[in-house]
């Protein structure tokens, strides 16, 4: 009975928390979801290609290759300019019957795309050219027959030299070893930090309220913004650290090539660790304890994932896409891939960190405005 009356009390503290219960049967349905929003989306892979001095027929049997975009341009350098823009994924350039491709290699899934369809269009290309001298050969044959009554029925068979092309790689970022895990170790990197930093600066602050020292101080004639920017700085030096270390210790212990300035990467992840700062602070201003600061994570943090990058956002449905554009995390990842693999520099980056000093700022006023509910005076 004794049993039966502790299992009637805890049933009981279950129904009247609210958010407990909405933990458990509606986040799952929530992320299930959203699961199957994400992975619905159609996994082709889109290309651009430009092309240089290339055959119309090469280039019109390129162009027919589903999900596979052609562009011509009249020099390398232009086509080498739009590759450097993000504007091309590759360039396919001929001389003769030697081909040279140059890759962008920032995605390897696209890379490998372009590889099959180069190689399909050369394989359609080269047998519409046999068949059309097949076909020039068999009627040169049959004119040559009817004006020479005594030639063989059968002509003799001759073997025609094919010659080989000649097909040459180059890779803008990384080799031909170039993985998707390159593609996806930035935003992954951003996210680590992301995570910890908000998992950190609200288990503290939360633990500065339940213990009272924060009612304490709410007391004083302090002001709110002294207070959200002194516990901001005080975690923000702690993050400084953090992410310094996460971000050198990913890239020398995996042996990622950065093509940019490491400083610019580690700048992008600070920054992202600030909001990340400034979030962990105003959710824990909705918990009451340790487990309902836990309890945010797979409503606030999991989605942050399916839409920061790491599923490539281009397959997705319109509106599905549109959700990442309130996602941190999709930002500093934009940058910090930029700055890795192409090594942009920061003037290039207005968007992004503009986008992530909006999230900084908005975070922090809903810090100082949400300290009203625990003031006392």
């Amino acid at each position: 009975m004794r049993t039966f009356a502790i299992m009637t009390r805890v049933l009981k503290e279950l129904l009247r928390d609210k958010r407990t219960l909405a933990l458990m049967f509606l986040a799952p349905i929530f992320i299930l979801i959203l699961l199957n929003f994400v992975f619905s989306a159609s996994q082709s892979t889109d290309v651009s290609v430009g092309t240089v001095a290339v055959t119309r027929s090469l280039k019109s049997d390129l162009a027919q290759t589903k999900h596979v975009t052609v562009k011509g341009y009249s020099n390398y350098k232009a086509a080498k300019r739009a590759l450097d823009d993000d504007q091309l994924d590759a360039i396919v350039r001929q001389r003769n019957n030697n081909y040279s491709l140059t890759y962008a290699n920032t995605d390897a899934s696209k890379t490998t795309a372009v590889k099959m369809a180069f190689r399909n269009a050369l394989s359609t290309n080269a047998m519409s050219h046999l068949k059309e001298k097949l076909a020039g050969t068999t009627s040169a044959l049959a004119k040559l027959r009817s004006q020479l009554p005594n030639a063989p029925s059968t002509p003799d068979r001759t073997t025609a030299k094919a010659t080989t092309p000649k097909i040459t790689d180059h890779y803008v970022y990384g080799d031909a070893s170039t993985g998707f895990f390159a593609k996806i170790l930035p935003i992954l990197m951003g996210f680590f930090v992301f995570f910890f930093v908000f998992l950190i600066s609200g288990m503290a602050l939360l633990k500065e309220r339940t213990s009272g020292t924060l009612d304490r101080l709410l007391a004083t004639p302090v002001k709110r913004a002294e207070i959200v920017f002194g516990y901001m700085l005080s975690y923000g030096i702690l993050a400084i650290f953090q992410t310094i270390l996460i971000v050198l210790v990913t890239i020398w212990l995996l042996g990622v090539e950065v093509v940019g300035n490491l400083a610019y990467v580690v700048l992008i992840n600070l920054l992202l660790a600030l909001v990340a700062l400034a979030f962990g602070i105003l959710v824990s201003t909705f918990a009451n304890s340790e487990f309902q600061m836990m309890q945010f994570i797979p409503i606030l943090l999991i989605p942050q994932v399916f839409f920061s990058g790491i599923i490539p956002l281009d397959s997705m449905a319109g509106w599905v896409k549109g959700i990442s554009y309130v996602i941190p995390i999709k930002y500093s990842g934009d940058a910090a891939t930029q700055i890795i693999t192409r090594g942009v520099p920061l003037t290039s980056l207005g968007l992004d960190i503009g986008m992530l000093l909006l999230f900084l700022v908005c975070l922090t006023i809903l810090n100082i405005v949400g300290l009203r509910r625990y003031r006392k005076v």
